[in-house]
């Protein structure tokens, strides 16, 4: 039984772009062209994060998905829109905690070990499904993927840079997962005002 599943990490928005973390809202304009340069082969099922930016990545690729609430971002609780600077001049200890135990969660959202959790859920079911899966989801839960798929330790999430509109491409023949690519980017621009049309393939 061949299971493939293809990770497309959403576009950016404008907090993203000036390095806050993640807030649930609209994507970028230029995200937003890119996305809909990007072209991908039959799937037997498309799913996505439920936040905004992830569904606007999906119909700008001319997806028609399902929600998935097991791809969703991690929950940053009041963190969220706020930059790192910031949090860290508000709340040092909370930080430290942060960084150091992926069972923290000072903010009052969820923990790395909380998305880690339903990811490693998500994909422990998902092998037991045939056939080709293409998943919108964010860069926090590629991470987890990643390292489910690796047996790397939690802490390895902190070493892994997924892209805004990268792909990641994960194969099982129904007992193991395999990693065959990771942080495929979409084709950026040629030019400022004209788009490439030929975009990234999975």
């Amino acid at each position: 039984m061949l299971v493939r599943l293809t990770l497309i990490c959403s576009g950016a928005t404008p907090a993203m772009r000036n390095g806050s973390f993640p807030l649930d809202e609209a994507l970028e304009p230029q995200s937003l062209a890119l996305a809909a340069t990007m072209t991908l082969r039959r799937a037997d099922r498309v799913w996505t994060s439920p936040a905004l930016r992830a569904r606007q990545t999906a119909e700008a690729m001319g997806l028609k998905p399902s929600v998935e609430p097991l791809l969703a971002e991690q929950d940053f609780g009041r963190w969220a829109g706020k930059g790192f600077a910031e949090v860290q001049a508000l709340d040092p200890n909370g930080v430290a905690a942060w960084l150091g135990d992926a069972e923290a969660a000072p903010h009052g959202g969820a923990s790395l070990a909380d998305v880690a959790r339903r990811t490693a859920s998500f994909l422990d079911d998902l092998i037991r499904t045939s056939g080709h899966t293409i998943a919108v989801t964010h860069a926090s839960v590629i991470r987890a993927a990643i390292v489910h798929v690796l047996g790397a330790p939690l802490s390895a999430c902190r070493r892994i840079d997924v892209e805004p509109l990268s792909v990641t491409d994960l194969r099982s023949d129904g007992h193991r997962w395999m990693l065959r690519s990771s942080g495929v980017p979409v084709a950026k621009p040629a030019k400022s005002d004209q788009l490439q049309g030929d975009g990234a393939q999975s």
